[in-house]
């Protein structure tokens, strides 16, 4: 697994949001926020440190997921933690 946060893009996720789920706009802006990662594999890129989840003190605390449609890469699985922040992303195409 790669362990380095590196500088991330988010602006193609942006675009499929404000297409596809103009009426959540906390999570648009949210997408917009994601600009460091790490990628875990081809399917799964973190925004957030995934430590511990769901305990106490984590930076992660999942709250919903939300699925967008690319016409290249298909369904993606956006993670949304509590207080709208995005976790990471999921590319269901890379899955095995």
């Amino acid at each position: 697994m790669n362990e380095k946060w590196e500088t991330y893009n988010p602006e193609w996720l942006v675009d499929l949001a404000m297409e596809q789920i103009p009426d959540k706009p906390e999570i648009i802006s949210a997408l917009s926020n994601c600009v460091k990662a790490k990628r875990e594999s081809r399917a799964y890129i973190y925004f957030v440190s995934c430590d511990n989840p769901n305990q106490p003190n984590s930076e992660w605390q999942f709250e919903e997921n939300i699925l967008l449609e690319d016409k290249k890469i298909g369904t993606i699985v956006l993670d949304v933690l509590k207080e709208n922040k995005i976790g990471g992303i999921e590319l269901l195409k890379y899955l095995k």
